[in-house]
């Protein structure tokens, strides 16, 4: 018998299994009540001929472990059982249990538990089977050459996938079990001789303050933890992909996998972070530096345009060319509305398509967002609605939005949007610039597990500007991040051949 789990649960004498095996099975049936899928298999041991009762949960175990683990060695094998002493099955481990608390947190984790006629002990046994789904591509984050699989909503096997990039004996499992209602099973995941031991500490101590009925995801779990909940800004970065995550790990970062959620936390980041792929690891430090500069003009357009095309149309309309400023007059001259309405309408629909095409199945909601917005986009400007430039500008912010690889980012930057456009509607390029510096102050401001979230601009940490806007080759990234404070700053040796040296 296993040693697993073998701390005996105090509690009330009510609480304590006695030893007759009727009043088991009608107690179980008091405590699940209306509970059709509760399976209570009565049988004899065949060497001792003792009474047993098999519970356990139809839907969260594995039948054939059951049959083959447990009832096929009781019933006909002999050797499988000494009266009063210990049970012989071929299951992964038996844990004795003596509460019914123990009892009925077991089951419903889906464990099988056998009681015997008898003993004042029943035995938990690990048959766990519930459904699973198998590792596929993940879904919200491509890639071109990385590795197709992403995590899924078991939370052992996510662990595995961490451990075959990171083979380690230093990659430490910190498992924590949250909600009042049920438990849900946490695990920080992190390197021992690299991680900060403040960063471990503060943020195992969010985890454990976390008074609620359940955690169900974990966009749940950063709402709990993060600094500043008031911030659109995400604080923590939700990934798919264990080659994502494993990387974050080797920079010194903890992961943070919450079961039966299919994506993991990367704390602590900064803003920085959500403009990085893993593809740019992938692609030659050139390419990859681009893309990131292309990646912040988009960030910037998307929040900005709108705004600055209100502020021009609206304010500042002597700085436009005399040429363009005729085809723009001549565009809006039907348009009933107000640069900011002509934009809100706009906006609004398109987050309205966009919507529409998350939540429809995948073939209608590409129809839906192609199709409605070139029928919309050309309907509305043979209508006089709306200005043939203002589609031009709506349809560049979407892209622009789009080539951001971070989901979280995205939906923050769709809100920072519209508060761009009401400021620019009020106050022209004035009302531009006080927001444009309400945001860096706010982003300054903003911590995440304690992290400055400006890093390395501010605070100013040359030594990290190698994989920030510019991408430097990896063999010059010897050391790891300084905003993660590891332990082990430096990460490989210089034992390249570069600088046109030969072997």
């Amino acid at each position: 018998m296993s040693d697993q789990g073998m701390n005996r649960t105090e509690g009330s004498e009510d609480d304590r299994l006695g030893t007759d095996i009727k009043q088991h099975a009608e107690r179980l049936s008091g405590i699940f009540s209306d509970t059709p899928d509760l399976i209570l298999r009565h049988f004899r041991i065949k060497q001792t001929n003792e009474k047993a009762i098999l519970v356990y949960f139809e839907g969260l175990t594995d039948k054939n472990s059951i049959n083959h683990d447990v009832l096929l060695p009781l019933q006909l094998h002999e050797g499988c059982g000494t009266p009063g002493g210990e049970l012989i099955t071929t299951v992964g481990y038996i844990d004795p249990v003596v509460s019914w608390s123990e009892i009925e947190k077991k089951l419903l984790q889906g464990s099988s538990l056998l009681f015997v006629e008898g003993r004042t002990e029943a035995f938990a046994m690990d048959t766990k089977g519930w459904p699973q789904r198998a590792i596929e591509d993940p879904q919200l984050e491509s890639s071109l050459k990385g590795a197709h699989q992403g995590f899924v909503e078991t939370g052992g096997q996510n662990i595995a996938l961490l451990r075959r990039y990171i083979p380690n004996r230093e990659l430490k499992i910190k498992r924590l079990l949250v909600g009042k209602r049920g438990q849900t099973p946490i695990s920080i995941v992190y390197l021992e001789d690299v991680v900060n031991a403040d960063f471990l500490a503060d943020l195992e101590k969010r985890i454990q303050a976390i008074k609620t009925d359940v955690i169900i995801n974990t966009g749940e779990l950063s709402d709990f933890i993060e600094d500043n909940p008031r911030s659109l800004f995400p604080q923590f970065i939700a990934t798919e992909r264990p080659d994502a995550a494993a990387s974050q790990i080797l920079q010194g970062r903890c992961i943070v996998i919450v079961d039966r959620s299919p994506s993991v936390l990367v704390a602590p980041v900064t803003f920085m972070s959500f403009f990085q792929s893993v593809d740019d690891y992938s692609t030659r430090w050139p390419i990859s530096t681009f893309i990131r500069w292309l990646r912040l003009f988009a960030f910037f357009v998307a929040a900005f345009l709108p705004a600055f095309y209100i502020a021009v149309i609206s304010y500042h309309f002597e700085i436009i060319p005399l040429k363009l400023l005729l085809t723009l007059g001549q565009s809006r001259g039907q348009v009933p509305f107000t640069p900011f309405m002509e934009a809100a309408i706009m906006e609004i629909t398109l987050e309205m398509l966009r919507e529409a095409g998350v939540r429809l199945p995948a073939p209608v909601g590409q129809t839906v967002g192609i199709v409605g917005g070139i029928v919309i986009g050309q309907a509305v400007v043979q209508a006089g609605l709306i200005s043939n430039i203002m589609v031009i500008v709506v349809a560049f912010t979407a892209i622009s939005s789009f080539i951001l690889p971070n989901y979280d980012m995205v939906a923050a930057v769709r809100l920072i949007r519209f508060m761009m456009m009401i400021l620019a509607s009020m106050f022209g390029f004035v009302g531009l610039i006080v927001g444009l510096m309400t945001m860096v102050a706010h982003l300054i401001s903003l911590q995440s597990l304690g992290v400055p979230y400006g890093h390395p601009f501010a605070p100013v940490r040359f030594a990290d500007w190698k994989d920030t806007v510019i991408r430097v080759p990896l063999w010059f990234m010897d050391k790891r991040p300084k905003s993660t404070s590891p332990k082990q700053e430096r990460r490989q040796a210089d034992s390249r051949i570069n600088k046109g040296d030969k072997p």
